[in-house]
């Protein structure tokens, strides 16, 4: 008999089996048990999460020949169960959609959707990628699975659920199948191990387990590839000798240069990484995972349940977190995100990865944003040095003692001053008898000038001809003549 790789043998059989999709699962179980099962459903979600496999369990669910009805505990031994298992079951036709996207596909469908099924209860079609039907064959779609025959179910799966029209979507209940978490899938890698008694170290299911990136199936490919080679206990090193895994401890190696400023201990821990094969954008990856560990550290502590790290790299992490503040280790996470899109895309990416790394390494020597533009607009301020205490208390206690030339050259100074002071004093007082004299003169010319106005004016007066205008000028304001 052919082999059988770990992801078909281990194959969830039921509702309960099905792993990180509990609330799926349990809906779909009730609505078997209220007979409130759907004509047609929508699976979405990334590779490997149980999908297909949540719509096998479906089928077989519905189809159960021990059963009288659809039950929520298929048996998995009737001829019903074991045919769908292997996908050759007369009644669940599964389909590739990639391959049969065109109208004409959706036209048999519809033709051979008619008839009853040859055994089983319904006639159930489950379409894998479904979002690669084209629009035509979607639209073809549109009649038979808003009005389908009370006999047929239709089970829709797709990693893309954005490209399946809105008129398809409208008439399904969608389901999301949310991502794995590391914990479960870790569980699932011990228990097949077991099941497979084959030996392993407990440091190599944490580590697995991560590089599966939630997804069930990827988890166990890898599995079945370390147990391929032949080498027992499984332990970390083959991750990284034959899964291309980069080794933590030249990456927290190369942390710990960056936290510690060195520079040349920095390109040292690169030219060590770049040495074991390891692409640029390999090293940029493994580093931002990292930063990303010692950012949960600094912010909810070493025992969060966020770091999906063994005890001895959880304790290596505390210690190395203390080297960084936790606004240095967030710019370093968007710096390498930054990178990585950079280096992907050049051909110098040593250069680059060289260059940041020295600029995290060394951010210390580099001026902050503040100093930049207090600089710009002219507030740049130099920082003066402060004298210690005990030199600032020696200096005001003890009595000012100065050279003898210095004394005499100060002596000769303040005479200077002296006489100088004279001379202003004695210039002010010839400026003050000027001002004085300026003054009476000033007087005397006013006093003229008053006695010289007044007899003009009295000659004015008396001259005959004015005092007979004068005498008319009265009669006329008083009415009165002089006789």
């Amino acid at each position: 008999m052919s082999y059988i790789v770990l992801a078909r043998k281990y194959r969830s059989q039921r509702f309960d089996d099905v792993i990180g999709q509990d609330p799926i699962a349990q809906t779909l179980k009730n609505a078997i048990k209220t007979g409130r099962v759907a004509h047609a459903y929508l699976f979405a979600g990334t590779r490997g999460v149980g999908k297909t496999t949540m719509a096998r369990v479906l089928a077989k669910s519905l189809n159960c020949l021990a059963a009288d009805a659809p039950t929520v505990e298929p048996c998995c031994k009737c001829d019903s169960c074991t045919a769908v298992n292997l996908g050759e079951d007369i009644d669940v036709i599964e389909i590739d959609g990639a391959s049969n996207n065109s109208v004409e596909e959706v036209r048999k469908l519809r033709q051979n959707a008619i008839y009853r099924p040859a055994r089983a209860r319904f006639k159930i079609y489950i379409i894998d990628e479904v979002h690669m039907l084209s629009t035509s064959a979607f639209n073809a779609l549109l009649k038979i699975l808003e009005e389908p025959p009370s006999h047929v179910k239709f089970i829709f799966a797709t990693t893309e659920p954005n490209k399946v029209i809105a008129t398809i979507q409208s008439r399904c209940q969608r389901f999301d199948f949310s991502n794995i978490s590391a914990k479960l899938i870790a569980g699932q890698l011990k228990s097949i191990l077991e099941q497979e008694k084959i030996k392993y170290e407990d440091d190599l299911i944490l580590p697995l387990a991560k590089m599966a990136n939630g997804s069930m199936r990827d988890g166990l490919s890898l599995l079945d590839r370390l147990i391929s080679t032949g080498v027992e206990p499984l332990t970390v090193g083959l991750l990284e000798e034959f899964l291309g895994r980069p080794n933590s401890e030249k990456i927290y190696n190369l942390a710990a240069k960056i936290g510690d400023s060195d520079a040349g201990g920095t390109l040292a821990a690169i030219e060590d990484l770049i040495s074991t094969g390891l692409s640029e954008v390999q090293i940029v990856d493994s580093l931002t995972d990292y930063m990303r560990d010692l950012m949960v550290i600094k912010s909810a502590g070493g025992e969060s349940e966020l770091l999906i790290l063994t005890a001895e790299q959880r304790k290596l992490a505390d210690e190395l977190a203390e080297k960084f503040d936790i606004a240095a280790i967030i710019y370093n996470i968007t710096a390498l995100e930054k990178l990585r899109w950079a280096v992907k895309n050049s051909d110098t990416g040593r250069a680059l990865l060289d260059a940041l790394l020295l600029r995290l390494a060394l951010s210390e020597h580099f001026s902050n944003v503040d100093q930049l533009l207090s600089q710009l607009q002219g507030g740049a301020t130099t920082v003066k040095k402060k004298q210690p205490t005990s030199i600032k208390n020696k200096a005001a206690n003890e009595p000012l003692r100065l050279p003898p030339d210095e004394i005499k050259q100060r002596s000769r100074n303040r005479e200077g001053a002296v006489e100088g002071r004279e001379t202003r004093d004695e210039r002010r007082e010839t400026s003050n008898e000027h001002r004085e004299s300026k003054v009476e003169n000033q007087a005397t010319s006013n006093e003229q000038r008053g006695k010289t106005r007044s007899r003009r004016t009295n000659e004015i007066i008396n001259d005959p001809a004015v005092k007979t205008v004068i005498i008319g000028l009265d009669a006329t304001i008083t009415g009165v003549e002089e006789d």
